[in-house]
């Protein structure tokens, strides 16, 4: 009898330990997030609180919502020549941003704050403002480091995964899940200081305005954007840069300004 009833307690615990603890549901917010004051930033199932970064309606066709997962089309790898970014209809200053990513083989996107709609990227011949391309931010970049050819421009790295894009890189060993995994970003920005974490490991921190963002500036491609990084406040993009790339798990909480 002894040993049965120990055969049942050891039966029980074995199989009370391949029951996995439940998972939060993905596209929502647990009790003490709320008393946090986080909010959904996107509730997975429709697309209110966003729009096109060129116009006040959300995409006609390139995005699409299935199974609580936003994604946007591959196109042929052109920048915002399908559907196009979308940015937040709110504009933002001080606040902690999260979001679940997921790319495909040589992906390329990215995630934007301080996003001005108005302000066109400059042409590298002329000098002027194109009208076209993606909408103007500081970029948390997401890319499949190892086949798209960004990686290896730039400099030292600065336009590979978890990099603020063209101006300061990603250290070498981030941590960084493989393509068709879903990888965490965190960005968070108060007053003038802005980090980017990738997967619960910081990968860039730095000042808007001082010296050395100033440098990293002149030395971007963005270097011809009057006051580029320092504005007040801008909108939130998620980014259509001709690559498949998944989202879910969009979250935001407000700031105190510091």
């Amino acid at each position: 009898m002894k040993i049965n009833q120990f055969l049942l307690v050891a039966l029980t615990s074995v199989v009370f330990a391949a029951i996995p603890l439940l998972a939060q549901e993905n596209n929502t917010l647990t009790e003490a997030e709320k008393a946090a004051g986080w909010q959904l930033l996107w509730d997975g199932k429709t697309t209110d609180g966003w729009r096109s970064a060129k116009s006040e309606n959300f995409p006609s066709h390139g995005w699409f919502i299935k199974n609580g997962i936003l994604t946007v089309h591959e196109n042929g790898g052109q920048e915002a020549a399908g559907g196009g970014d979308i940015i937040t209809r709110k504009r933002y200053s001080d606040f902690e941003l999260t979001a679940d990513f997921r790319t495909t083989k040589g992906c390329n996107s990215g995630i934007k704050i301080f996003v001005q709609p108005d302000i066109s990227p400059i042409d590298k011949v002329t000098g002027k403002p194109t009208g076209l391309g993606s909408a103007i931010g500081l970029e948390f970049q997401i890319l499949d480091d190892l086949t798209h050819p960004d990686a290896k421009l730039g400099r030292n790295g600065d336009r590979k995964e978890g990099s603020l894009y063209d101006l300061i890189p990603a250290p070498a060993d981030k941590r960084l899940l493989p393509v068709g995994e879903w990888n965490h970003a965190r960005i968070v920005s108060q007053g003038k200081h802005v980090e980017f974490w990738l997967n619960g490991a910081l990968t860039v921190q730095f000042e808007r305005g001082s010296p050395e963002f100033r440098q990293a500036v002149a030395l971007s491609k963005f270097k011809n954007i009057p006051d580029f990084g320092e504005w007040p406040d801008g909108h939130i993009l998620l980014q259509e840069h001709g690559s498949e790339v998944s989202f879910r798990n969009v979250k935001i909480r407000e700031l105190p300004a510091n």
